[in-house]
């Protein structure tokens, strides 16, 4: 069964001003991705795949073209609806895990359950449930420097995960951990998008990139059709 496109981006452009001059970091980006979809956006340094990202998290605006989410254009939507859109559809997931150091993993996972104004007993079961779901139950009460990189970027996860959003957004997920705890991360991100979840990995690593079950690269703000699984 054809699975229903989750959202569609028709000639996307994003520049900045550099002193009096535009400076174009995305150039017609044309991309469709479906519910369930894992894919990996793969570039080096500088090709826009963060801008690309933070379009697609609704963390920023495309200077033209047009963004569909869910069948909804996002184009002349107020800053209060795209904070609204990135706490119920979007979990993000950024290279350095960015947990509050004052907090236990338990708070950190709850966090945005805290700003969503969810009840105190509904969140702790929660971040319970997300912990347990990464391995790291019997971790809840330590602080992120009582944890390893791996653990702490499990906390991420579970935290990216605590509002059961519709995608996840992983920006080099696995930068900041030694290969085999970067197979771990990615074994996770296998389970969850098994179970349905859509999954966008941003990534410069070719091995890390070959995880997703589609590939577009992007090169100087262009993007092309890669290849994955589904063309092996």
């Amino acid at each position: 069964m054809t699975q229903e496109i989750f959202f569609q981006m028709r000639d996307i452009c994003k520049s900045y001003l550099m002193g009096d001059e535009e400076s174009p970091v995305l150039k017609n980006i044309n991309l469709d991705v479906r519910e369930g979809e894992y894919l990996s956006v793969l570039g080096p340094s500088g090709s826009g795949k963060s801008t690309l990202m933070n379009i697609i998290g609704c963390l920023d605006v495309a200077t033209s073209g047009d963004y569909i989410l869910h069948g909804q254009s996002i184009e002349n939507l107020s800053e209060a609806e795209l904070a609204r859109i990135r706490s119920r559809e979007i979990g993000f997931i950024f290279q350095n895990s960015q947990l509050l150091p004052r907090l236990t993993a338990q708070k950190n996972v709850e966090l945005p359950l805290i700003y969503a104004g969810v009840s105190p007993a509904r969140r702790r079961q929660r971040a319970r449930e997300l912990l347990n779901r990464v391995g790291l139950s019997d971790r809840r009460n330590h602080y992120p420097n009582q944890l390893s990189g791996g653990q702490q970027q499990r906390v991420a996860i579970a935290r990216a995960l605590v509002g059961n959003p519709s995608i996840l957004l992983a920006d080099e997920p696995t930068g900041a951990l030694d290969q085999k705890t970067g197979r771990q991360v990615m074994a996770l991100f296998s389970e969850l998008n098994a179970e349905g979840r859509t999954i966008i990995m941003i990534t410069h690593d070719t091995n890390i990139a070959a995880n997703a079950g589609r590939i577009v690269h992007i090169i100087d703000g262009e993007l092309q059709e890669g290849g994955g699984c589904e063309d092996a």
